[in-house]
C-alpha cells in the first residue's frame, strides 16, 4: 500500500472522500464507538463524532480505548493517530502506547470492566513523561509507555518481584528495538516499534496472543521532514 495523505476534508479513518446524505441516519463513531445521527460519512462508511473531532489528544485516546473491542493494538494506534488533536510528534504518544496495549489485553482476557480504571492510571503515569524525553533523557517515551503498560497490567511496584522484572525487561527490549533503528526520532515509527515488541513480549510471558496487521505501511511520512524513508521498516515500498 502506498502512502496515504489524510486531507482535513477527508475521512480521519481511511482518507476517503466524505459523502453527505439528504437525511440523517444512525451511525457509530469509528474511534470511540458512540452512536449518533448524522448525514455525513465517508465513502467506506466511516464516521467520526464531534466529540472525537474536538477532544484533546489524551481524551481521544482514552475514549477510543475504553470503547474498543479490538485485539489489534497497532490498528487501534493507527486509527487514533489520525485524530486531529494527535500531532505528528508529541508526548501524547507516551500514553497512546500503554492505552492500546491495555485495551487489547483486557479485551482478550474478557475483563472489559477493568479498562477505564487501568486507562486512567496509565494516563496519570504517562503524563509524567515530558516531550522530547528521547533526546534529553536517553529513553524514548514510547518505550517508557510499554513499561507503564506492563506495570499497570501486572501490578508492578518498586517492591514487586516478577512484575517488576517484566516491566523493566519490556522497557529495555522496546528501547533497544527503537535505538537499533536509529534516529532522528519519529513518534509514529517509535510507537509502532514499541507496540510490536510488546505484542511479542506479552505472548512470550503470558500466552496472550494479540492481533497485529500482516504489514504496516506508514501514512504519515509525507508530513515528516525528518523521515528516514527507506531506512524505516514502515516506509511505503521500503524494506518493511
Amino acid at each position: 500500500m502506498g502512502p496515504m495523505t489524510l486531507p482535513e476534508s477527508g475521512c480521519l479513518v481511511c482518507g476517503s472522500a466524505l459523502e453527505y446524505a439528504p437525511s440523517a441516519k444512525s451511525v457509530t463513531c469509528a474511534l470511540c464507538g458512540a452512536s449518533a445521527q448524522s448525514e455525513v460519512a465517508c465513502t467506506r462508511g466511516h464516521f467520526v463524532c464531534d466529540a472525537c473531532h474536538r477532544a484533546p489528544a489524551l481524551d481521544v485516546i482514552e475514549r477510543t480505548c475504553a470503547c474498543s473491542t479490538s485485539l489489534d493494538p497497532v490498528a487501534m494506534a493507527l486509527a487514533i493517530m489520525r485524530a486531529p488533536s494527535v500531532k505528528l510528534h508529541g508526548p501524547e504518544h507516551h500514553y497512546l502506547v500503554p492505552a492500546v496495549l491495555l485495551s487489547a489485553m483486557l479485551e482478550a482476557k474478557g475483563r472489559r470492566e477493568a479498562k477505564l480504571g487501568a486507562l486512567k492510571e496509565a494516563r496519570r503515569r504517562a503524563e509524567m513523561v515530558p516531550g522530547g524525553f528521547c533526546g534529553t533523557h536517553g529513553n524514548c517515551g514510547a518505550a517508557v509507555g510499554t513499561g507503564i503498560f506492563a506495570s499497570v497490567a501486572f501490578g508492578a511496584t518498586p517492591l514487586a518481584t516478577q512484575s517488576w522484572g517484566w516491566a523493566n525487561e519490556l522497557t529495555a527490549r522496546s528501547l533497544l528495538r527503537i535505538a537499533t533503528q536509529g534516529g532522528p526520532r519519529c513518534c509514529k515509527r517509535d510507537t509502532l516499534l514499541a507496540l510490536l515488541e510488546a505484542i511479542v513480549f506479552l505472548g512470550e510471558k503470558t500466552g496472550i496472543q494479540l492481533a497485529r496487521p500482516e504489514a504496516i505501511s506508514c501514512e504519515f511520512s509525507e508530513r515528516n521532514r525528518e523521515c528516514i524513508q527507506e531506512r524505516c521498516p514502515f516506509f511505503p515500498g521500503g524494506k518493511g
